[in-house]
């Protein structure tokens, strides 16, 4: 027994050796450059690539508001505790500067000498203004008078004139001036977000300049009587994390609300300069933003890559992704479908995009109308700012049923539009929840109660996304549509977690976090050990956005080590390292990218042939089974848990084109650029199965 227990004792300190971790930053900064390399895969139509390169600049956008500027907070507080792979903030932060600069600089490099090359062979250029001939400079002053002018507001600085304040985001313009009596001045000017930031030189014609460059160009008529001795553009991005002190709020709504507006305040985190704006310049700008020299970027060409998405705009259809008709399973399509009939007989399993999320609204829509319906309950993470579930709901309870939403006020970036939906429901009568004190409310389901003769019965829509109508199309999610009772019973007891004093912890189907989610996929990976142990065949396949949660890494390293065969499907940040010896040699990781961005989450257990499927909302991450109400449920049909086995999960196993595998220092190799199998292709053309 002392062997054994030693055994033990040994097998824990050596899984907790820091090198068998990947540093979380680092991660996701590979992540960024898989993004990259999507940009520069030739099979896809030239916009779609500029769509990726936009895409890496708006990711990197925020991961300097949330990950840079929490560690830089974290210096700032003495922070010193190192992470899971032993890097101090200080040493992360040090590390995570020498690897996004050279990302940055791959990403111009590319632009410059690759995209806007193969952009202008393909028709689509971009001009100087001293190329233009007297008619196109004609048209764009036209332009800069009527559309421009009047919403620009130059702002000087001296003792007379505060430094004006430059709000997150912004893209902006330094100008250096000299007056008569030969002093010098400097003004920023604000390129309002509200106005076309790429501009045709002819109308509909196939030359293009960028706004700043109209403005440069114009600034005399701005500073009259002044020169303009330099101008440079300018940009800047500020810790986007929020102070809400829940505990002592009498009112969630308006905390939140203040907390946002503090967020325009927060510090400076990164400064993006052109890369030739003068010393002198770039001194003043540092000063009074107060960044340090490791918070300034100097960029050769476009001030702020994520400006590119303004290229999706051209009408080049031939330069783009086909369009995709998604397809409505049998019984979903016409008014007069019995949804409630179709469910009763059998769950539901859909797969967005390739099975269009109109299915969830007319679900919504058809609960508001049925005179049988007593009472929706839903909850409500991201809605954007068209969104028909809100519709549905307001239709609801004008129809006369009891309708209950818990909206998440705490999502990072849509605080605001989510304040708006839940001011709006409320208005209309809708009872309205903004979530648990401490806890993000993350899950994604909706409850209705219908009368059927004498009986009460429940029906859910459980998901892995948002019930969000513009990302259902760009994302790929899977959700559920059930009346098993058990689930029923579940989701109601869910939701007086929510809405009420239920202290509720146990439930006969769900995995709900931060109760029972953390336990019992222990439990599961367990199992799985022990199937293999005793001489049966343990097979674990997840399929997630992140994977950060130490110990279920640990666990995962158990399984490995017990012989478990584990494949980890992992579209961002994996702080495991798959197929090192003696610890994770059974385990394998690979990341897929591709036209939709991968966001469902699936946790398959083999179990010796009796399989066990669960799909949800949550990732393997801390802050998911910590610090958010997150459901995972289970797949109950023996004929959907094959099918997402062999069809589904298969599939993504078997991609060559838009998977890259992961090695044992956290690299990823690069992706097969011809032939090959891409899932998402599969997914689009292979005939759609029936649920039953």
């Amino acid at each position: 027994m002392a062997s054994r227990a030693a055994q033990r004792r040994s097998r824990t300190a050596q899984l907790n050796d820091p090198s068998l971790y990947i540093n979380r930053e680092l991660s996701h900064l590979e992540f960024q450059r898989r993004v990259l390399e999507e940009a520069r895969d030739v099979a896809h139509p030239v916009l779609e690539r500029v769509k990726f390169l936009s895409i890496l600049g708006s990711n990197l956008d925020e991961f300097f508001m949330v990950r840079v500027a929490a560690l830089m907070q974290q210096v700032e507080n003495g922070v010193s505790e190192p992470g899971l792979d032993g890097r101090s903030p200080a040493e992360t932060l040090q590390a995570i500067d020498g690897s996004v600069r050279s990302l940055i600089d791959e990403a111009y490099r590319f632009l410059e000498t690759e995209l806007l090359p193969l952009l202008e062979q393909c028709g689509i250029r971009f001009t100087d203004l001293s190329a233009l001939n007297r008619e196109e400079r004609e048209r764009l002053d036209k332009f800069f008078y009527e559309k421009l002018f009047p919403v620009l507001t130059p702002l000087a600085f001296d003792p007379g004139r505060p430094w004006p304040h430059i709000s997150n985001l912004s893209l902006n313009v330094a100008v250096m001036l000299r007056d008569p009596e030969g002093n010098e001045h400097f003004a920023r000017v604000k390129i309002p977000a509200s106005v076309p930031q790429l501009v045709p030189v002819q109308h509909n014609g196939p030359a293009f300049v960028w706004v700043e460059q109209l403005l440069i160009s114009n600034l005399h008529r701005l500073f009259p009587g002044l020169d303009i001795l330099h101008a440079y553009v300018f940009h800047v991005t500020r810790d986007a994390e929020v102070a809400i002190k829940e505990l002592e709020s009498d009112d969630l709504l308006e905390t939140i609300e203040e907390a946002v507006r503090q967020r325009r305040f927060r510090d400076v985190v990164r400064l993006q300069i052109q890369a030739d704006m003068p010393g002198a310049t770039v001194q003043l700008l540092a000063n009074q933003l107060e960044t340090e020299p490791s918070g300034i970027f100097r960029v050769s060409g476009l001030v702020d890559l994520s400006r590119l998405k303004h290229l999706l705009n051209i009408e080049r259809p031939d330069l783009k992704d086909k369009p995709f008709l998604p397809y409505i399973p049998p019984g979903f399509g016409a008014k007069e479908d019995d949804f409630f009939g179709l469910i009763r007989h059998q769950d539901q399993l859909l797969h967005h995009p390739y099975d269009s999320f109109q299915v969830v609204i007319d679900f919504l829509q058809k609960s508001a109308r049925d005179p049988d319906v007593l009472a929706i309950k839903m909850t409500l993470y991201r809605l954007g700012r068209n969104a028909p579930v809100v519709d549905a709901l307001l239709e609801a309870v004008r129809n006369g049923k009891q309708v209950a939403v818990v909206v998440e006020l705490k999502a990072r970036f849509d605080e605001e539009s989510n304040i708006e939906w839940a001011r709006a429901l409320e208005s209309e009568g809708v009872h309205v929840v903004y979530g648990l004190v401490g806890l993000k409310v993350h899950s994604k389901i909706v409850l209705v109660v219908r009368r059927e003769g004498d009986a009460i019965r429940r029906y859910c829509h459980l998901g892995t996304g948002n019930y969000n109508a513009v990302t259902a199309r760009l994302y790929t999610d899977l959700g559920m549509l059930t009346a098993d009772e058990e689930t029923g019973a579940d989701a109601t007891a869910l939701f007086n977690y929510l809405t009420g004093y239920s202290r509720q912890k146990k439930f006969q189907k769900l995995l709900v976090a931060p109760l029972n989610m953390r336990p019992r996929l222990e439990e599961l990976i367990e199992r799985e050990i022990a199937v293999q142990q005793n001489g049966g065949s343990g097979h674990l396949i997840f399929k997630m956005n992140a994977l950060e949660d130490g110990p279920m890494i640990k666990l995962l390293y158990r399984a490995s080590q017990a012989g478990v065969r584990i494949d980890l499907i992992v579209r961002g940040a994996c702080c495991l390292r798959p197929e090192l010896a003696g610890i994770s040699e059974n385990i394998r990781v690979t990341s897929i990218l591709g036209r939709y961005l991968e966001h469902s989450r699936i946790f398959y257990f083999h179990n010796n042939g009796e399989p066990q499927c669960y799909l949800g909302s949550a990732d393997l991450m801390p802050r998911n089974l910590n610090r958010r109400v997150e459901v995972l449920f289970p797949v109950q049909s023996a004929t959907l848990v094959k099918r997402l086995r062999e069809e589904i999960l298969e599939t993504y196993l078997r991609d060559e084109i838009g998977a890259r595998r992961m090695d044992s220092q956290g690299i990823y190799a690069a992706k097969v650029l011809n032939g090959g199998s891409d899932c998402q292709m599969v997914f689009m053309t292979q005939p759609h199965r029936p649920n039953a």
